[in-house]
């Protein structure tokens, strides 16, 4: 039972679940003005409407058919009795619904709370806005734009001295409100420039979460703010994790809102998941509104459907389920993904599962062994899932011509990619159902290696690689999880040091075994330096789990 809450995006669909759970009242989120026009007109910035820029209309592909009615068009034409079809009378008509949207009026997920380094500042991204988080000296968490005014460089390859944030170009130092406090090389007697500031951003933390808002013009809007009712319920327990990862992150949340993968893709890697329980599933979306979605599923079979999944804007995904105990309790569960695009082609995902009864059993395992079986997870799928933004980014279409969308088990994701169809307009980029919005510069986009070690997966110098598994390259385990994660690079420090330690003493256990002379003494000597060895063949098998990426059986090289 644990394992499917610790490690999979989607909980089993075995227990009822009586009502909906919430992220937050939507009553307190002000809701967009909505506007139904066709969606051939093209749409002009005037004072009070909507510009809808480098979108690509393509409702008239004769590939997929954009009607029930045209569907059915044809003999023994019965597709549209299992692809997902119009979700609305003006996606029947042809008519493209479009809500007031800006990215920026949003909160986006920076970091756990707990991973956030005390002595360094960090570099993070938000679309393609660069910013640096770190904590000055009273231990409150700061976020500037990631430039140093005097020649550009990156303030996150800096250092903290007494709690500023120092550029390593020439040594300028900056403070909390974002003022420059010291530059070496003025006189004596010269001010500081009133100029010598950064941009700032504000930053909160919420549930074990960093927030920022990144806009610019509008003061932070607090009723936007995500919160999350399981998790600040009493006894609830969870497991999180960041990951960092080579593809789109609306790649990423249509993968996570995609639970019939799961049997096929992670086949075998929990008791959960088998290839022959892949099955129909049935679906209900209970709302669409301007600022996402939320519905009930579960296995075509069931009678009831268990499984409460709710996506919010910007990129929030929670997927919960709730059960009475055998001693009457209401027992609550929840898993709940937290993603940040990083620019194209790449994302970053905040994982929490967790729940109000935990297995006792989870008590015991350390929690670096639940992340190192996630990164598993991830690994399984980020082959496809690199390869899947290739095509979108060479195809340059939007999904409804490309995706054959089955009704059960594609309604998540068709639902997601016609949101964007509604919002993207505001956004710095975006694929949608029915139109899209490329990047202006296209994305480097690599294959993720689904089984290479990751230090021979880093090896390359056009990488950037060393040939170690230290290097930078999101197909590396190292970097996309470990570097982001005190509790995992701690627990990967002492594995190497216990390694070194144990290779030592049977080294000088050795040597006296070949020096003394007593039978008993040597094989007491011989039989702790095979004690010794097999610490340091743990060890090394410990530090392999860290660090080697998932190999499927069945690739070959």
């Amino acid at each position: 039972m644990a394992s499917p809450i610790l490690k999979f995006p989607f909980l089993s669909h075995t227990t009822s679940l009586s009502k909906p759970l919430a992220f937050y009242p939507l009553s307190l989120t002000p809701k967009p003005r909505k506007t139904s026009r066709p969606i051939h007109v093209k749409q002009q910035q005037q004072q009070g409407s909507i510009k809808c820029h480098a979108v690509t209309d393509l409702t008239s592909s004769n590939t997929v058919p954009s009607s029930i009615e045209d569907q059915s068009k044809g003999e023994d034409n019965d597709d549209h009795l299992v692809l997902v079809g119009p979700s609305s009378e003006e996606e029947r008509r042809g008519e493209r619904e479009v809500a007031d949207y800006d990215w920026t009026e949003e909160w986006y997920p920076l970091y756990l709370t707990k991973d956030v380094p005390d002595d360094a500042p960090l570099g993070l991204t938000v679309f393609d806005k660069q910013v640096v988080l770190y904590k000055d000296g009273q231990g409150e968490l700061r976020c500037f734009e990631d430039r140093c005014p005097h020649r550009l460089a990156k303030l996150s390859e800096g250092q903290l001295i007494d709690g500023r944030l120092e550029c390593l170009y020439h040594g300028w130092q900056f403070e909390g409100e974002g003022n420059c406090v010291k530059i070496p090389q003025l006189p004596a007697n010269a001010k500081i420039p009133q100029s010598a500031c950064v941009k700032t951003y504000e930053v909160r933390e919420s549930q074990g979460v960093v927030w920022v808002w990144m806009s610019s013009r509008s003061q932070p809007n607090i009723n936007k703010l995500p919160w999350f009712e399981n998790f600040a319920r009493p006894g609830f327990k969870d497991s999180s994790a960041v990951h960092e990862l080579p593809y789109d992150h609306s790649i990423l949340l249509e993968n996570l809102m995609d639970p019939a993968h799961i049997p096929i893709s992670h086949d075998r890697t929990d008791l959960s998941a088998k290839r022959e329980n892949a099955q129909p599933l049935r679906f209900e979306v209970t709302e669409r509104t301007d600022r996402g979605f939320a519905g009930w599923w579960g296995g075509g079979d069931a009678q009831t459907l268990p499984n409460f999944l709710r996506f919010e804007a910007p990129c929030v995904l929670s997927n919960n389920r709730e059960f009475i105990d055998e001693k009457g309790v209401k027992q609550y569960f929840s898993g709940l993904f937290l993603c940040r695009p990083t620019g194209q082609g790449k994302s970053m995902l905040i994982v929490r599962f967790g729940g109000t009864a935990m297995p006792q059993i989870a008590n015991w395992i350390p929690e670096w062994f639940f992340h190192q079986r996630g990164c598993t997870v991830f690994e399984q799928d980020m082959g496809f899932l690199s390869s899947q933004n290739e095509v979108l980014m060479k195809e340059k279409v939007p999904t409804k011509k490309l995706y054959l969308n089955l009704r059960s088990s594609d309604t998540w994701v068709a639902e997601y990619r016609k949101w964007m169809d509604k919002t993207g307009h505001g956004m710095p980029y975006h694929f949608g159902h029915n139109t899209i919005s490329l990047p202006g510069l296209p994305a480097v986009v690599e294959h993720a290696p689904a089984g290479l070690v990751a230090g021979v997966s880093a090896s390359f110098p056009a990488k950037g690689g060393t040939g170690t598994m230290h290097a930078p390259n999101l197909a590396n385990r190292y970097f996309r999880h470990v570097i982001h994660c005190k509790g995992c690079s701690g627990a990967l420090k002492a594995f190497n040091t216990w390694k070194k330690a144990l290779s030592a003493i049977s080294l000088a256990l050795t040597a006296l075994a070949i020096l003394v002379s007593g039978r008993q003494w040597k094989a007491a000597l011989l039989v702790s330096t095979s004690l010794c060895l097999a610490g340091v063949y743990a060890c090394s098998t410990l530090i392999q789990m860290s660090t080697t990426n998932f190999i499927r059986t069945h690739r070959r090289f």
